[in-house]
């Protein structure tokens, strides 16, 4: 009888055993639409639709999963090998069934998200517009990948240490100074609230663009003219929409050729919100050192 209990006993810690093993794979993700996915084990086949969140995937260790990304995607340099399967906005839906992921992430403001869960394709929609964001997307995507969390947020520390360092480095001429950064052609601006205004605040200048206007508000072109900023930082196509804005050629700015064009490989540090936001930092540090007169580590190189 004696036995028999022990046997029994062993038999209890052994199934209890495997139910623990397998809530260590398991996680339930909430998205940014509110839903939650369900993840039995670590996501093995990943389709990635938006850059910053192939380049998540890429700093958490597990670039190796990724099957297939948006046409957009560029870093790191092995995802250019990768078949792509069109935008986030015209992703090709054949293709990405095709390869049977495990898991596709898009951008919140993606429209096939409905019709590829549909077909029964587990979708996780996400949001990147602050470092807020960026921080819990670095969760929620190791979460799926089975990434511990201190290892997410050891990447997200090294990011904010990094932008702390590139603000050592500014002029001091230059801290405070007024900045607007056009985001793309509108102009679309980056504000206070969005990513890169944070990165902005991080170095110590100010943002033209108020929160209250949104992350990424338009603006009527005579509001730049009226705010009169210090600097202007555009990407790789701004440089001709500049003459073709209103009033734009009055602006001390302007008169002072304080502007930096980007070209693309710099803009892609700018406005993907992701593990690279300190490089993109390292890029506005040496547009403002470049035109305060302050030579900064590593050449500023200019756009088109």
């Amino acid at each position: 009888m004696k036995l028999k209990l022990i046997s029994k006993q062993a038999l209890r810690l052994w199934l209890l055993s495997l139910v623990c093993v397998g809530a260590v794979h398991a996680a339930e993700v909430v998205d940014d639409r509110g839903q939650t996915v369900r993840f039995d084990k670590p996501a093995a086949r990943v389709v990635s639709l938006l850059p910053s969140l192939t380049e998540v995937v890429c700093a958490l260790g597990a670039c190796d999963r990724l099957v297939a990304v948006d046409r957009y995607s560029v870093w790191p340099e092995q995802v250019k090998r990768l078949p792509t399967v069109g935008g986030g906005l015209d992703p090709h839906i054949e293709a990405i069934v095709a390869l049977r992921p495990d898991v596709v992430l898009v951008s919140d403001a993606s429209r096939v998200t409905d019709r590829l869960a549909a077909l029964g394709i587990k979708v996780v929609a996400l949001q990147t517009q602050t470092h807020a964001d960026v921080r819990r997307v670095l969760g929620r995507v190791g979460a799926i990948l089975g990434v511990p969390e201190r290892e997410s947020e050891a990447v997200w520390q090294r990011v904010q240490q990094d932008i702390r360092t590139a603000a050592k480095k500014i002029s001091p001429a230059a801290r405070g100074a007024r900045v607007f950064v056009e985001v793309s052609r509108g102009p679309f601006a980056a504000g206070e609230s969005s990513f890169i205004g944070e990165t902005l605040a991080a170095l110590g200048m100010q943002n033209v663009v108020t929160k209250a206007q949104g992350p990424f508000p338009k603006l009527n072109p005579e509001f730049v003219v009226r705010a009169d900023p210090d600097l202007i930082m555009s990407t790789s196509r701004g440089e001709q929409n500049l003459a073709t804005y209103p009033g734009w050629s009055r602006m001390r700015a302007v008169q002072r050729e304080r502007v930096c064009h980007f070209n693309a490989e710099e803009s892609d540090l700018l406005i993907h919100p992701g593990p690279r936001m300190a490089e993109g930092a390292e890029v506005m540090v040496r547009c403002i050192n470049a035109k305060w007169g302050k030579a900064a580590a590593g050449p500023y190189k200019q756009g088109r």
